[in-house]
């Protein structure tokens, strides 16, 4: 049947390295047996080591990427990363509204591995107020859902305030991702569901500096499931599931905080 195979979009921002950002949303999607599709955001000079420039593109090519997408493709899921600035989440937001490409993720990302910033200060009130209210699911890391919420997690409890203070920002859904959270054995993340329903997930920590992209590829992992008609819940866990793979058979590449194995099953 014609354009009936599955078909997912990441909206985000180009990694030079290769082990974040779109690349890490290509090959994750890819490999979940999902066609990958593109609006690139804003471009990168960036390797293991730490992000060296960044660029954004002009929302005139932001438009008329998506333009171009619902013209020909059936996007059944889509996710966004790296957003950069005001003008470019506005302009992601003003397409989203748009164009139907099914279920939204929402990976707020805010700061690579190495500290620069990616998301300018001023746009994370753009993303809270304009971007999460279109959100199936949101997925922050500790730092973004403080940034988010202005609260503060401290214990695993305060995780679970976090997450209902996302959920009352829109997002119908929130995956708060505690592996910034202390503690040597294990790292969990909280679920909170749009019927109120939540859960935990638990994986033993792995000693490796080896995990440059983990929220990009746990995001686009969920997308990719929810393309082929998977339900929430489970897509979320095979995403754990598979980020967790990925950490622990790891691979050699670069001399900073190198690259997840998105070969790993």
């Amino acid at each position: 049947m014609t354009n009936e195979f599955p078909q997912a979009l990441t909206i985000a921002g180009s990694d030079s390295g290769g082990g974040a950002g779109m690349q890490a949303d290509l090959k994750t999607i890819q490999m979940r047996h999902v066609f990958a599709t593109t609006v690139v955001v804003a471009v990168t000079a960036q390797n293991t080591l730490g992000v060296q420039d960044a660029l954004a593109l002009p929302t005139e090519m932001i438009d008329a990427q998506f333009a171009s997408l619902a013209d020909d493709f059936k996007i059944r899921a889509a996710k966004t990363g790296m957003l950069a600035d005001v003008p470019t989440v506005q302009a992601v937001v003003r397409n989203l509204k748009q164009y139907d490409f099914g279920p939204l993720t929402v990976d707020p990302v805010m700061i690579a591995k190495g500290g620069t910033k990616l998301l300018a200060d001023e746009a994370i009130t753009t993303v809270k107020e304009e971007l999460l209210p279109l959100a199936t699911l949101v997925t922050p890391n500790l730092p973004e859902a403080e940034a988010l919420t202005g609260l503060k997690a401290e214990r695993p409890a305060d995780m679970v305030k976090i997450g209902q203070a996302l959920q009352k920002l829109g997002p119908k859904n929130v995956l708060v991702k505690g592996g910034h959270l202390g503690g040597d054995q294990a790292a969990s993340d909280f679920v909170l569901m749009e019927d109120g329903t939540s859960f935990w997930m638990t994986s033993p920590r792995i000693d490796t500096v080896r995990t440059h992209g983990t929220g990009d590829t746990i995001s686009a992992c969920i997308t990719a499931e929810l393309a082929k008609g998977v339900g929430l819940e489970q897509a979320i866990r095979t995403a754990k599931g598979y980020v967790e793979a990925t950490i622990r058979d790891t691979i050699q590449v670069g001399h900073g905080h190198g690259p997840l194995n998105h070969w790993a099953l």
